[in-house]
């Protein structure tokens, strides 16, 4: 059993693309139990309840899933997933930045731009989106002979343009979002990618070719409050991680997050957050170990 699931692990890496249902459920008990631990994704992760009710914890939020709710999550989140209840029935996919890169358009919805990373799909879009979780997992789980990538990677993207729709269904038309919402975006990945080096507003701003008003007022519209605040919450949140999932030590982490002044670092987390730094203590190892 274990070496038939390594074999399918090793065909879909090629892709960097998996997929899990109560059709192919992971097989050994040691892999069950180590995806059970805390870590912290590398992939895109979505999951959708066909039926049944269960909890995920993502970046120390728990998500309450019931039937017709999918909850989805970018690389480099903190999750916790919970233990299978007997009667749930689910799909969850995993796939990488190239398996995305590989795909024709681009899906704005996966950056999470307005903050919500549960959809809830009506009973029409439900039907469809689970019709195509369940030949993805066809093709790459059941079916015996190889399915051509191309049409993979066409099913992925039906999946993911039906969940973007999903998204901003009853929200401003994409049409008049697109503009700003693209810059939202790349304004989170510019935050993503370089977090620790503590880049001004005015540099973020001038890499986005944006003035920092134009920059503050779309960040205040998808975010609820400044480039700043929104910058200095993320490294706060990355903080608390650390300090919650690892042995490190306060002035450790301050170096680590770009902050020169380790008492610098402990005085905005302390007026950040209403905590003092030293009342995290580590909960459990990230590695599972």
């Amino acid at each position: 059993m274990q070496e038939q699931e390594k074999h399918e692990d090793s065909q879909r890496d090629e892709l960097g693309l998996k997929i899990r249902s109560n059709d192919n459920p992971y097989l050994s008990a040691d892999i069950q139990q180590k995806q059970l631990q805390p870590r912290r994704l590398s992939s895109y992760f979505i999951v959708l309840i066909e039926s049944g009710s269960i909890t995920y914890n993502l970046d120390a939020q728990d998500f309450t899933l019931t039937d017709g709710h999918l909850l989805f999550a970018m690389p480099n989140q903190l999750f916790i997933p919970p233990a299978k209840t007997d009667d749930l029935k689910y799909f969850k996919l995993l796939f990488d930045e190239n398996t995305l890169a590989l795909l024709p358009q681009q899906f704005p919805f996966l950056v999470n731009p307005l903050n919500a990373p549960v959809i809830v799909l009506d009973n029409a879009a439900k039907d469809r989106v689970v019709q195509v979780f369940g030949i993805l997992n066809q093709i790459l789980y059941l079916d015996k002979q190889e399915t051509d990538t191309e049409i993979i990677l066409a099913y992925l993207n039906l999946l993911l343009s039906e969940l973007n729709s999903a998204y901003f269904k009853n929200k401003e038309p994409l049409n008049s979002l697109n503009a700003n919402l693209s810059k939202f975006i790349e304004f989170k990945l510019v935050v993503e990618t370089s977090l620790t080096e503590q880049p001004s507003i005015n540099a973020i701003a001038e890499k986005l070719a944006l003035s920092t008003t134009s920059l503050y007022r779309i960040v205040k519209e998808y975010a609820g409050t400044s480039p700043k605040d929104y910058f200095i919450n993320r490294l706060m949140a990355e903080a608390q991680r650390k300090l919650r999932y690892s042995n490190i030590s306060i002035k450790e982490l301050a170096y680590e997050l770009g902050f020169n002044d380790p008492d610098y670092f402990s005085r905005l987390f302390k007026k950040s957050t209403g905590k003092s730094a030293s009342d995290f203590s580590p909960r459990q190892d990230l590695s599972g170990k």
